[in-house]
């Protein structure tokens, strides 16, 4: 049983709140309760259970002008009404006030504690198909890839599916697929039943990240205006990510830490422990080691986050896959616009594979969009010339980066160093071959010629007219 599950009883008769209060918490729930709707609606603004039960006839507020008021504010915490014998009437409009389930009196205790697993289990299952569709109409759902460098992370992911890790540490370059990995481990993880959710550090102030992630009472702060539960509260049996972690601060950092230790946790402002059941993924595009040596981010939370530590690679690091994943965006794209593209060229896929993508996977998506949208209605192949100047002509051999002028000891390619200048001029000047000559002091037509002898100027070009 979760002992955190808070149930809020609402009756005007003392003896039936005593009596499922005392019930309720011998079930191993926590129980308040209300003698009309007004306390019941003041309490839901300052503990937002996570039932209400309440009786339909009360002085001042009765249960159907509590379900109204809930409804109006927007209020998304389940019901269960208590109708008197006989009152069909009454329960046929708390069903479309929008009760979740309504019992009639006298009730057996029984049926209250049945009702009540039905309805928190309902609600929780809710709460994972809202996530799953959400989760399915973004980006891609899948992680792709058949290079050595994804085959090392497989075998990792694998060894992680029948192990409850409480704390895993994802670190990569951005654009890299952290977060498709951060999902992967909670989907085939033991905890793949509860919800998986997510805080981007750096794009939350320290109080709103405070608030996400450990919820806050009213009052606690001036915009607190009613009570709201975190995200440790809401993950239960389930994941928190928490992308970015290397942009979270000092104080922040010190309060995870005491969470994660302990496996407890206060509300801002509040003064009752909670526990924390969820596990957590932690990502950064940081080298949190020199983070560290530096004081900008603690010691003992690095260590307690990386008890489970996984690189993810760069595009750079797994070429191999680029062919597989350009074909896998085409034909997703393809899908979204409305194209017809059934390929790219072997020309084209090996400039794809040339390229140093400090983008990584996110920046080859957004080419290969782009590439989509602009020439899928004309073309059914990408070829080199469909690729952005960059890449046409500023792609690097992938054995290394910029050729320097200061000749190195063991001496240099002197093809290498002219293909990389001839790519950079082409780059900068965006394809004006006459401004691309006057940077390298030679003539257009020297221009040309080499770049035909380097596989830079494609086949069906005609000499510019600059």
């Amino acid at each position: 049983m979760d002992t955190t599950r808070l149930v809020l009883i609402c009756d005007d008769e003392e003896l039936i709140r005593w009596s499922l209060r005392q019930h309720l918490t011998g079930e191993g729930y926590e129980a308040v309760v209300a003698a009309d709707g007004v306390e019941c609606l003041a309490l839901v603004e300052a503990r937002a259970p996570d039932l209400i039960i309440t009786d339909v006839k009360m002085p001042r507020l009765d249960g159907l002008g509590v379900l109204r008021s809930l409804r109006e504010a927007g209020r998304d915490v389940p019901v269960i009404v208590l109708t008197a014998h006989g009152g069909v009437d009454d329960a046929i409009e708390a069903t479309r006030l929008g009760a979740s389930e309504y019992l009639q009196k006298p009730f057996d205790l029984r049926e209250i504690s049945l009702a009540v697993e039905r309805v928190l289990e309902a609600k929780r299952l809710e709460g994972e198909v809202h996530y799953l569709r959400q989760r399915d109409a973004q980006a891609y759902d899948r992680i792709l890839g058949d290079s050595r460098a994804m085959h090392r992370l497989f075998q990792t992911l694998g060894k992680l599916e029948d192990v409850d890790t409480p704390t895993v540490l994802l670190t990569g370059e951005s654009g890299t697929g952290k977060d498709l990995i951060a999902r992967a481990i909670h989907e085939r993880g033991p905890r793949s039943s509860g919800p998986f959710m997510e805080v981007d550090c750096a794009s939350l102030p320290d109080q709103l990240i405070e608030s996400e992630l450990f919820g806050h009472e009213r009052g606690s702060f001036t915009d607190a205006k009613t009570t709201k539960r975190g995200l440790f509260e809401v993950a239960r049996r389930g994941t928190i990510f928490l992308d970015e972690i290397g942009e979270m601060s000092p104080g922040t950092q010190a309060k995870l830490l005491r969470a994660l230790e302990n496996r407890r946790f206060k509300r801002v402002g509040g003064l009752a422990d909670l526990t924390l059941d969820a596990g957590v993924i932690a990502a950064t595009n940081r080298d949190l080691a020199t983070e560290v040596r530096e004081g900008r981010f603690r010691k003992d939370l690095y260590f307690r986050l990386n008890v489970i530590g996984i690189q993810v690679p760069s595009l750079r690091e797994r070429r191999e896959d680029i062919p597989m994943l350009a074909e896998h965006f085409v034909k997703r794209f393809n899908k979204d616009f409305g194209r017809d593209i059934i390929g790219l060229s072997a020309e084209a896929v090996r400039r794809l594979q040339a390229w140093h993508w400090p983008g990584n996977v996110r920046e080859l998506r957004n080419v290969m969009e782009r590439i989509v949208i602009l020439e899928g209605a004309d073309q059914t192949v990408v070829t080199l010339e469909h690729l952005p100047p960059e890449l046409r002509y500023g792609a690097q051999p992938s054995s290394g980066g910029d050729v320097p002028f200061t000749l190195p000891a063991d001496g240099v390619d002197l093809e290498a160093v002219e293909r990389s200048l001839l790519g950079q001029a082409m780059a900068r000047t965006e394809g004006n071959q006459s401004a691309a000559a006057r940077l390298l002091h030679i003539s257009r037509y020297a221009l040309r010629y080499r770049l035909e002898k380097h596989g830079l100027l494609p086949a069906a070009t005609t000499p510019a007219q600059d």
